[in-house]
């Protein structure tokens, strides 16, 4: 197996860009990243992207064929693969690319990750999140990923002793986090109070109590938004050649 580095990376902004179609998420991203790896698309050998349910969110499946199409390689004939896994599409394109360079089968490659979900009512977006869980047994009986979260949580609270206080502090380091990302959706740090006594989105009536009662509540869960990113991957023994004098 070769080594793999991250040359370059494109992304969008995070939030509601009613102003941007699907088509435009994927042209910026892609272009920023070809850019920031000073590549030409003659050096691509294939492309990866991850998106969830494009299908139902905006009507457009066949998003492999679509990138390419957009990106401008379509008359290069380079592969594009469109791949899935629910809120882990996108990762699961990186390690697919990491594959098809670590394997020896390409040198090049572009990764990304698309999902545009408020084109839809927030009932609908419900629904369509809702196809990542299982249908017979879980969607089948009403259950959202919010209330199955609150599952999983008030599990891990039984099994580790999880507080509430604890849950909190990761939606404080997102949001501190975010406050630094100029392409977060909401770029505004919040106060652990704030966390601690955020209004309750789910929760496991059976297991709650006055302490530990908790266990989803609106800060520590993430908005359905548009975002579309891209990377470019190639074997290590190459990456220097991408570097800026500081770096190599």
């Amino acid at each position: 197996m070769r080594d793999v580095a991250i040359i370059g990376i494109g992304l969008t902004q995070f939030g509601e860009l009613w102003d941007k179609s699907f088509r435009q998420l994927i042209a910026e991203a892609g272009a920023s990243a070809i850019l920031d790896a000073g590549i030409s698309g003659k050096e691509i050998d294939a492309m990866y992207v991850g998106s969830m349910s494009s299908g139902r969110f905006v009507g457009q499946e066949h998003v492999g064929a679509l990138v390419a199409d957009v990106s401008g390689f379509s008359q290069m004939h380079i592969p594009s693969t469109r791949v899935e896994g629910a809120c882990a599409s996108g990762g699961l394109a990186v390690r697919q690319g990491y594959l098809s360079i670590a394997s020896g089968i390409n040198d090049i490659v572009i990764v990304g990750g698309i999902e545009k979900m408020n084109d839809v009512g927030g009932v609908s977006a419900t629904e369509t999140l809702a196809t990542a869980s299982d249908q017979e047994w879980e969607a089948f009986f009403g259950a959202t990923f919010p209330g199955l979260y609150a599952m999983i949580a008030k599990r891990h609270m039984y099994e580790y002793g999880t507080t509430k206080k604890q849950l909190a502090q990761v939606a404080v380091k997102n949001h501190a986090n975010g406050a630094l990302n100029p392409n977060a959706q909401y770029r505004k740090p919040i106060t652990l109070e704030y966390a601690m006594n955020a209004t309750i989105v789910a929760r496991v009536e059976a297991l709650v109590c006055e302490d530990c009662g908790y266990p989803i509540a609106r800060c520590d869960k993430c908005n359905t938004e548009f975002n579309c990113g891209d990377e470019i991957d190639c074997i290590d023994n190459d990456t220097k050649d991408h570097l800026c004098k500081e770096c190599a």
